[in-house]
């Protein structure tokens, strides 16, 4: 079969699968009472969607490995898919057990965020462990046409890198449609980077996760009728570390999600500026959040990130084709 029709079977496969199950995921997860719980530090409009199920993270995780296995069972012996595959099914496991937790417990207490953080490091570190013949030590800086290798030092900035693109998503994720679109478009960009170096197994599976999560935004977009959770958030920020990694793209992966780093950089700088002066910099954040409280409607802030979103991924895209 020619690789073009399975690229297309692949993202059609995973939309179709994740477009047909979710009604009954969704329909099981309210019976079994697996509905989200909201933070008490939520904006109060965000209390009515306490009853919405979620976990539907799994759902676009699951399907593209799945028909990413049926399609080409090879792409599972490929080192650097396999990279790629395990970063983001070990990621998703760790959100799981968050989100399970959480459902459990009935209260937003799953793992604690040094617990969390943890795991993040430990999967990341093992995962470069397993895999850092394919990976390297260098980083490669575009325009300048350097490559930079870091050495021993090299491991401590994946690690890093994977929890804070992990995290990064997951501020990103609090409004329906949000995390999901903006993903969509700043993952387009690296299933050109994989065309252009002749990864075929990595276009497969990015395809697929596409397809997957256009069949999530259908039932995630406003009003959503279901939410990702941990389980979706962490398993995309994995992806994406995972890919700027194994294509040598990290500084194209930074402005392919630029979205994601305003996100995590306005959470951070909130958080510095209430620990060290006692005032807060922004009105709410995740800085989505700010702009609902200024009036603005969801949808209308949703739609904004995604325009923002479709500007950095062609930045990213001119920056890993033309650095």
């Amino acid at each position: 079969m020619k690789i073009e029709i399975l690229y297309l079977l692949s993202f059609l496969g995973s939309l179709a699968l994740v477009f047909v199950v979710m009604p009954k995921y969704i329909s099981y997860l309210k019976k079994a009472g697996y509905n989200q719980e909201v933070s008490e530090y939520a904006l109060k409009e965000y209390q009515e969607k306490a009853k919405t199920p979620i976990m539907g993270g799994l759902l676009f995780v699951v399907a593209p490995l799945l028909v990413t296995l049926i399609l080409r069972p090879s792409a599972y012996l490929d080192p650097k898919a396999l990279f790629v595959i395990l970063s983001y099914a070990s990621f998703c496991l760790i959100g799981f057990l968050d989100d399970f937790l959480i459902l459990l417990r009935h209260n937003n207490e799953g793992l604690s965020p040094k617990k969390k953080l943890l795991a993040q490091l430990v999967f990341a570190a093992l995962l470069y462990l397993l895999f850092h013949k394919h990976i390297g030590t260098s980083v490669y800086l575009p325009f300048l046409h350097w490559n930079v290798d870091l050495g021993f030092l090299f491991a401590p900035f994946l690690v890093l890198v994977f929890a804070t693109e992990a995290n990064a998503v997951n501020f990103t994720d609090g409004m329906d449609g949000l995390c999901a679109g903006v993903s969509f478009f700043s993952l387009v960009p690296f299933v050109l980077f994989a065309l252009k170096d002749g990864e075929s197994n990595l276009v497969l599976l990015i395809l697929g996760v596409l397809g997957a999560l256009l069949g999530y935004l259908y039932y995630n977009r406003f009003p959503a009728k279901i939410f990702m959770g941990d389980s979706g958030s962490l398993a995309l920020g994995a992806l994406f570390a995972s890919l700027g990694f194994i294509l040598h793209k990290e500084v194209a992966l930074f402005f392919a999600g630029l979205v994601f780093v305003w996100e995590m950089f306005c959470v951070s700088l909130q958080l510095f500026s209430v620990i060290v002066f006692h005032r807060r910099i922004f009105s709410y954040t995740p800085i989505h959040y700010a702009f609902r409280l200024k009036g603005i409607a969801e949808t209308r802030i949703v739609g904004s990130f995604y325009l923002l979103a479709i500007v950095s991924a062609v930045i990213g895209l001119l920056v890993g084709f033309y650095g």
